[in-house]
């Protein structure tokens, strides 16, 4: 899931794929290594009592967890989160550089390539985090949502027409109007009574079971956004 600092050929890819899409990428470099120094030593103090840099540690902040939380979402998202529920019992008592520093140093101990220029949260507000490949498929466990027609298929509920798993926060203003896909979400453990929904346009939260949803979703939230679907 991690990588190594990439190669010239990749920064190439990177710097075309940012050029086409006009949105940059974590992997294009946005903070400096004595930027990532000055946030470990912030983690060491404020939160390693806390939290782990290593997988299999504690609440880590690297590896799958990583994913898990930041897929999809951008560098200011990061500093905004850490920034608002960090340090534990005290969020938000550290200043907003020291913020960024750690968000640097959480960056860096994810394998993401340093650059010449420190982060900082005004600039790195569109900076998406994804993998270095650009794939925005959403990670297991992930808190996402999709929408399309609610239909029953055997003793199971699912989303025909779903759009792809998103992030749950983007919730989308033109759910009622949006174009769908081609895509079928199987629904999981539903304790809520869905029948008056059949056939209509619905959203649906939860959390994915296998990367995108392969496996269906852990249903959260059904609601409907049209009346009729698609």
């Amino acid at each position: 899931m991690f990588h190594k600092r990439a190669g010239t050929g990749f920064l190439l890819f990177v710097a075309i794929a940012t050029a086409q899409t006009g949105r940059r990428a974590i992997w294009d470099g946005v903070y400096t290594d004595v930027q990532a120094q000055r946030g470990s030593e912030a983690y060491s103090r404020s939160c390693m009592g806390c939290h782990a840099v290593v997988p299999d540690g504690k609440a880590p902040l690297v590896g799958d967890a990583f994913w898990k939380s930041f897929s999809q979402k951008t560098a200011g998202d990061l500093v905004e989160f850490i920034s608002a529920y960090m340090p534990n019992g005290a969020p938000g008592s550290l200043s907003a550089p020291t913020y960024e520093d750690i968000a640097a140093f959480m960056l860096k101990s994810n394998g993401f390539p340093a650059g010449a220029a420190e982060l900082k949260r005004s600039s790195v507000a569109d900076v998406r985090i994804v993998p270095r490949d650009g794939n925005t498929e959403l990670p297991a466990n992930a808190l996402a949502r999709v929408v399309g027609c609610l239909a029953r298929s055997g003793s199971e509920w699912v989303v025909t027409n779903a759009t792809a798993p998103e992030r749950a926060e983007n919730a989308n203003q033109t759910d009622a109007t949006r174009p769908l896909g081609k895509g079928s979400v199987t629904l999981k453990f539903v304790v809520t009574k869905l029948d008056p929904l059949v056939g209509s346009r619905v959203a649906v939260n939860g959390l994915l079971i296998g990367a995108g949803g392969v496996d269906g979703i852990n249903v959260t939230t059904v609601n409907r956004v049209a009346e009729k679907c698609p």
